[in-house]
């Protein structure tokens, strides 16, 4: 079996190939082609929330499978939609629900929301990509934490943007060589420690993106060898959030903060 770092250099370097691999293996396409077949028949939020195939298929791309029971939610995220600063999604610290109140944008564009190809292919395309990293997930979560953050960690623009998400800060963590009690401490005590030891705007930098990633990809190997199925599994969304303490995920994840 391949180490953390070999896996990942395996699968960002042939990344195009890797998602077409995805695609077409056959429940994903079953689930994309029936996406694309009736997504742009769906002309209001409720409609959207009443079709539990296209919503979970939706909300799974957009990396909010473990939030599909929130109905209520996530019909205050659509309904408001991301146009005003007091917008219920623009208010929320956590980008993903920005992002899919955007792709699928009620408030704004009414019944032709989902006309635009951001809310058809470019679901789709995020589907495939949430497929490829929970695919390398059930060999090594290290692997999928190291693609979450390939992903995600161009877009943070602060320190507090990576703590905020939770699976983004586990891997900076790693690669620091922070102790999980560490998370415990002061936020901006932590934040101002790791500025001294990443600058955000380098995660921009392909390059130096991937060269970070490789460093927490071989600290996990170092942890957990290359057997990571033996390893505890470390989770995205849910079963991640228990390894941080409860108040700063309550001031990084509900509301943003001034400042941050």
């Amino acid at each position: 079996m391949l180490g953390t770092v070999a896996s990942y250099r395996q699968i960002a370097g042939n990344i195009e190939r890797s998602l077409d691999t995805i695609t077409r293996r056959a429940d994903v396409k079953k689930d994309s082609e029936y996406f694309l077949a009736n997504i742009r028949n769906v002309k209001t939020a409720e409609d959207f929330l009443k079709n539990d195939r296209l919503y979970n298929f939706a909300m799974a791309a957009f990396g909010l499978k473990d939030m599909i029971y929130g109905k209520a939610f996530m019909r205050k995220v659509l309904t408001e939609g991301i146009d005003g600063p007091k917008a219920f999604a623009v208010q929320l610290a956590d980008p993903r629900f920005r992002e899919f109140a955007e792709a699928f944008n009620f408030a704004r564009y009414g019944a032709t929301a989902t006309a635009f190809d951001r809310a058809q292919q470019g679901t789709v395309d995020r589907y495939a990509r949430i497929q490829l990293e929970a695919d390398a997930g059930s060999r090594d979560e290290g692997l999928r934490l190291a693609l979450y953050f390939q992903r995600k960690a161009p877009a943070a623009d602060s320190i507090f943007g990576l703590m905020g998400d939770a699976a983004l800060y586990k891997v900076v963590q790693t690669a620091l060589g922070l102790p999980p009690a560490y998370a415990n401490t002061d936020i901006d005590r932590q934040a101002s420690f790791i500025a001294t030891k990443l600058d955000v705007a380098d995660l921009k930098d392909p390059a130096k993106l991937d060269k970070f990633i490789v460093r927490f990809a071989a600290q996990w190997q170092a942890a957990n060898g290359t057997a990571a199925q033996s390893s505890p599994r470390v989770g995205l969304s849910q079963s991640l959030l228990t390894t941080f303490d409860n108040s700063l995920l309550l001031s990084l994840q509900v509301l943003k903060g001034p400042g941050r």
